[in-house]
């Protein structure tokens, strides 16, 4: 049996000021270094034998401090572009809350959680998911068919749209489906790499408000 553990990043400076951040590299707040901490509280009991990470400094710190908690100074992660967040196209830096404001409900929630919603100069979930998978299945999902537990460290829409494809999500559901600042994602996977158990170990009670 292995684990896969999936991670958001905690909270950044740009995400404490409701700000759409993107590919913007923004380094973590101290209040998502303390959720960091805690991510690595919660993954106590499994060895890391594997690590994967976005190219980000957000999810790179959050790394270094779950490193630091699981004391494991030894393990290393491979950084790869595939796993950075959504580009936000004209979106990146506004305040989304003022966007929402603007657009109304309807289509703020089509730009901020739907499947295909055209954004201008960025991208929308289906973007991140033809880049995510091919990854995950070419770099990740061997390590755990060969029994490795294996974290990796990313972001809102790049863990999102990596589930969808571990749960096998639809186009229509998966606007339903949030992930805060902080959470984890366990799944458990048999000899022949296939889930047989999912745990959530982390859940972050602001996530819909920030």
């Amino acid at each position: 049996m292995s684990h896969l553990v999936l991670v958001r990043h905690g909270k950044s400076e740009w995400n404490k000021l409701g700000l759409w951040t993107g590919l913007t590299d923004i380094d973590l707040s101290p209040e998502g270094r303390a959720e960091a901490r805690h991510i690595g509280e919660t993954i106590r009991d499994i060895k890391i034998e594997k690590a994967f990470v976005s190219k980000l400094k957000r999810a790179q710190q959050t790394f270094e401090e779950i490193k630091k908690v699981l004391q494991r100074p030894d393990l290393k992660a491979d950084a790869h572009s595939a796993l950075n967040e959504r580009d936000y196209g004209v979106h990146t830096g506004k305040n989304k809350w003022q966007i929402k404001e603007a657009v109304g409900e309807e289509d703020f929630n089509k730009i901020r959680r739907g499947w295909d919603a055209f954004v201008e100069g960025g991208e929308n979930l289906k973007d991140v998911y033809e880049r995510v998978v091919p990854h995950y299945k070419e770099h990740v999902h061997p390590h755990l068919s060969k029994g490795s537990n294996v974290l990796v460290v990313a972001h809102g829409n790049s863990i999102r749209a990596l589930v969808k494809h571990l749960e096998n999500i639809s186009n229509e559901k998966i606007p339903e489906l949030e992930i805060g600042f902080g959470e984890v994602y366990c799944y458990k996977f048999d000899r022949d790499g296939k889930i047989i158990g999912k745990e959530i170990r982390a859940m972050n009670p602001e996530k819909g408000n920030i």
